[in-house]
């Protein structure tokens, strides 16, 4: 600032004697030479004093002691990071999802019979928890409760609990009481490395996983797509999965395979046995109902993408004629009938064509393709001792709701089975059984509507043509197609559907 001064004086200066006095060339020349060696005298005096604060010294210990500073507060700045990710973390995270529904349901049975409900009310509840302490370990659970209006936790005046309400593959998806139930509840391990290779993310899980509510059928549900693909396996299990993606690997988009295996009904004998092999195998009941497979991705371009899937189970349980028919029988229990596979293979388009119309874009449609083959013990399944091959067509449409396109979705599906057709579908949320399980034809349309953040509404029509008998039986006698000509039987199934939820 001194030195700027100085310099603004002498211009000053010079100005003053330019225009206040007429000077001669020498004069001017003169004084020009004087204001050089003036600023000359100033530069070198500048000079100097950088250079004397240039060649300050500084103690010999200062590098090492910022050093020593530099290194305590990046040390204190990680505790304190570590400490606002505890407490964001240490915590369960709550989400709410509250379904009021009302059902009317209609009947046509083979001998020109009919049965209805007209409202059958219910109450869901699914308490979603979810926990990560780390960026590698995730627990999730869903606590549920889905109850129809009137009933009870005694039972004394229900009727929907007798049965197989409880069976633990839908009794998360029967209305029943006000029992509060786990219907997920599982830990996952996710890593973007296996064994060292960084090509290779991967993923473990262990307990009762989401196995309803996948691939297709989430569509209709309004809600994000589980694990099964829904055509062939839509039921609670208790199990495992190991996933790897592997599109680096291979170079194809999407592509990833996943392993899946779990334990549908056990046989362990119950605690304080009166033999006392508490837990110890029953061989007085039937083997364990275990279950094995694989989904694989082969593409998924985010726009089209194909999804495979096959499992095999062990062991599947159904009733013999004596147990249908005689009604002295009093040993009317499940029994082993053989194994079953299933497989499946879906095309996907989340989105018709390129930019051909923002309608168009934002519809979703797929087809997808089922079959089912079973492996008869000499009890026979589905009522033969020949093993039988069941098959299964799906179309389905979800769009926009030309009516109000941001916030709302229609839907149109369409879906054909065959004579032997069997997946494994009971956990389906619907009031007439298993669309998806139909030995017959079943059209269905429905449209999801957002009120706001939080609330949403549907409405839903299901028409189930039967062409045969047990398309919602188990495995053994109960499943004979045929069982038609000899006892009547639902040719005909109606469903009008519409349902309030909270979602937050």
């Amino acid at each position: 600032m001194k030195i700027t001064s100085i310099a603004l004086s002498l211009v000053v200066a010079l100005s003053t004697s330019c225009f206040g006095a007429k000077l001669s060339n020498d004069e001017l020349q003169a004084q020009i030479e004087a204001l050089k060696a003036q600023l000359s005298l100033l530069e070198a005096k500048v000079n100097e004093a950088t250079k004397k604060t240039t060649e300050l010294k500084l103690p010999a210990n200062t590098e090492k002691r910022l050093s020593i500073v530099e290194k305590k507060v990046a040390k204190n700045y990680t505790k304190i990071n570590d400490v606002k990710t505890h407490d964001a973390n240490d915590n369960i995270k709550w989400d709410i999802d509250f379904r009021t529904q009302v059902d009317n349901i209609n009947y046509k049975l083979s001998n020109g019979t009919t049965a209805k409900n007209s409202a059958l009310m219910t109450n869901r509840l699914w308490l979603g928890m979810a926990y990560m302490p780390n960026d590698n370990t995730i627990f999730k659970g869903t606590l549920s409760y889905n109850k129809a209006y009137g009933d009870s936790a005694n039972h004394s005046q229900a009727n929907t609990s007798p049965g197989y309400a409880n069976f633990d593959w839908v009794t998360n998806e029967n209305a029943n009481d006000n029992t509060l139930k786990v219907k997920e509840a599982y830990w996952l391990y996710k890593d973007d490395s296996f064994m060292g290779n960084k090509d290779l993310p991967w993923a473990v899980s262990v307990g009762r996983r989401p196995s309803t509510d996948g691939l297709g059928i989430n569509l209709r549900a309004d809600q994000s797509r589980k694990s099964a693909l829904s055509h062939t396996v839509n039921v609670e299990f208790d199990g495992l999965s190991a996933k790897f993606d592997l599109d680096k690997i291979t170079g194809v988009q999407g592509m990833w395979w996943k392993f899946c295996a779990g334990r549908g009904l056990t046989n362990a004998k119950p605690r304080f046995s009166s033999d006392g092999l508490d837990y110890a195998n029953d061989n007085t009941k039937n083997p364990n109902i275990d279950m094995a497979g694989f989904i694989f991705v082969p593409y998924d371009n985010g726009q089209y993408s194909v999804h495979t899937n096959y499992a095999k189970a062990w062991n599947m349980i159904g009733f013999t004629q004596t147990d249908m028919f005689d009604g002295n029988n009093s040993n009317n229990t499940f029994k082993d009938f053989g194994d079953l596979e299933l497989a499946t293979i879906m095309f996907k388009a989340d989105g018709i064509g390129e930019e051909i119309s923002d309608y168009l874009d934002n519809t979703i449609a797929f087809a997808s393709f089922a079959a089912s083959k079973t492996h008869p013990n000499s009890l026979g399944m589905l009522g033969s001792t020949d093993s039988k091959t069941g098959s299964s067509i799906w179309l389905g449409v979800n769009a926009p709701c030309p009516i109000d396109q941001e916030d709302s979705r229609i839907g149109v599906e369409w879906n054909k089975g065959s004579k032997y057709w069997r997946p494994m579908t009971y956990g389906e949320d619907t009031m007439v059984g298993s669309k998806i399980a139909t030995r017959g034809t079943a059209w269905e349309v429905y449209r999801n509507s957002k009120i706001n953040n939080a609330l949403s509404w549907s409405l839903r029509y299901t028409k189930i043509n039967y062409d045969y008998y047990g398309s919602n039986g188990f495995f053994g006698y109960d499943g004979n197609p045929d069982l038609g000509s000899v006892s009547p039987y639902v040719t005909q199934a109606q469903n009008i559907t519409a349902n309030v939820r909270y979602r937050f």
